[in-house]
């Protein structure tokens, strides 16, 4: 499956004609349709993705679509892939100077192999490669995307995901390297059990409490994994470009498989969301009032982004005067849900105003704040507990039995005493403002303003 020329070793084709076509016109022709299709989704750049390696028919578009989210400067692309086939301990790398592909030959970077032989202690196994479509699979859409780019194959045995974490991290340093995760996720359930999987898998990624991940949910969990404790080590944040499985395309839900494909971002989702997302969110939320009044479904499009779970607070303003506000504590739903449910509970659900009349809707100032995952502070008294607490930065919940009560971090405009801002909040939860105790529990959260 390989020959030389001339010092040259080149890796042959092994699933052309199988995976994907070994026609180049019929290939060109495939990926050229992705090109066409691709919803251009995110207008930003990223140096990492997870992609699925399925054949090209079923998973080939959301590849594609990752793939071409990359930052186009980058130089070396680090393939890291499942091995299938053959089994080993570790990583391996190949010898090979470039692999072929019915669209040409593309180049391997010897040298970030040789470093990571002789660094990391991947060794040298091409007959690992030569079977395995979990690497080539990406190479043509590679090709496709990138003018000159050199590739870095990783093939992955028994490893754990800390060592790809430390390769990740070593090379993210430059800026010429980019990394793709190959991998699909749940394998040969039905098609409602497969999403129900894939959900839980989702949002694992997502949030990157990834404890309970079991490598049966993925086939490429090593480098999944590898990738989200980069992310986590790194305050980046996982954004989910899209997910679906094998029914999408073959129709039978009876055995799918599943494939979803996320793009690193270099900060925290809801500042991702803030930048790029503000017009849209208070647009929703402000429709989501009016469909109250009109009865209507609301219909709007939005990127996979806002199914991933988020929690919001709406607040709306009338002439500078409150008129409502209700959010979410924890996420516990897509944030795109939770948006349209608190922005109608702040209209006509808060129990401090009447609800809001069809001709107030172009009077109000709507707000959105999202919020961070609620931190458990650690402290041994009160005064521990305010030396602790950021102004201006912080939310706080505080809980004390059945007694809890949160404030936003713009509560402290109003509020910019520490001590004035804890002790409202005790009378906010029904307590005395002069209350501590040993079960007295505080969470810190961020958030993210949208006004």
């Amino acid at each position: 499956m390989y020959y030389n020329t001339i010092m040259r070793k080149i890796k042959q084709p092994s699933v052309a004609g199988t995976f994907y076509s070994a026609n180049p016109e019929d290939l060109k022709i495939q990926i050229e349709s992705f090109a066409k299709e691709n919803r251009n989704i995110y207008e930003v750049s990223t140096r990492a993705v997870i992609v699925p390696h399925a054949g090209l028919i079923y998973s080939g578009r959301l590849a594609f679509e990752g793939i071409n989210q990359l930052d186009k400067n980058i130089k070396n692309i680090f393939v890291i892939a499942p091995s299938h086939r053959v089994p080993f301990e570790g990583c391996v790398v190949s010898s090979f100077d470039a692999w072929l592909t019915p669209l040409g030959e593309i180049e391997v970077n010897q040298d970030i192999n040789k470093e990571l032989n002789e660094n990391f202690g991947l060794e040298y196994n091409d007959n690992a490669f030569l079977p395995e479509h979990s690497v080539e699979i990406q190479l043509p859409i590679i090709q496709s995307v990138f003018r000159e780019v050199k590739i870095v194959p990783i093939l992955v045995g028994r490893e754990n995901p800390v060592n790809i974490q430390n390769i990740i991290n070593y090379y993210y340093k430059n800026p010429d390297n980019g990394f793709v995760i190959s991998s699909d996720l749940s394998h040969f359930l039905k098609d409602n059990e497969a999403k129900n999987l894939d959900d839980m898998t989702a949002q694992m990624i997502e949030s990157g409490l990834c404890d309970n991940f079991k490598y049966e949910q993925a086939c490429g969990a090593v480098g999944i994994l590898g990738l989200v404790n980069f992310a986590q080590e790194n305050d980046f944040s996982l954004i989910r470009i899209d997910m679906t499985n094998s029914s999408s395309v073959t129709g039978d839900k009876s055995s799918v498989v599943g494939y979803g494909c996320w793009f690193l971002y270099e900060g925290q989702k809801n500042e991702f969301l803030k930048r790029y997302y503000s017009d849209f969110i208070l647009k929703l939320c402000r429709l989501s009032i009016n469909s109250r009044f009109d009865r209507d479904e609301i219909e709007v499009k939005f990127p996979y982004v806002f199914y991933q779970l988020g929690a919001s607070f709406v607040t709306l303003e009338k002439k500078n005067l409150l008129r409502g506000c209700i959010g979410s504590i924890i996420a516990q739903r897509s944030l795109i849900e939770d948006l349209i449910i608190n922005s109608q509970n702040a209209a006509f659900r808060d129990p401090r105003f009447k609800p809001v009349e069809k001709e107030e809707v172009p009077e109000l100032d709507i707000a959105v704040s999202l919020l961070s995952t609620p931190k458990l502070m650690k402290f041994d008294s009160e005064q521990d507990l305010l030396d602790k607490i950021v102004p201006f930065k912080d939310g706080i919940i505080i809980r004390d039995g059945n007694y809890q009560a949160v404030y936003l971090p713009s509560v402290w405009e109003q509020l910019p005493d520490k001590k004035e801002f804890l002790n409202s909040l005790k009378v906010k939860a029904g307590l005395p403002r002069n209350y501590f105790s040993e079960t007295f529990e505080a969470y810190r959260f961020e958030t993210d303003y949208i006004k």
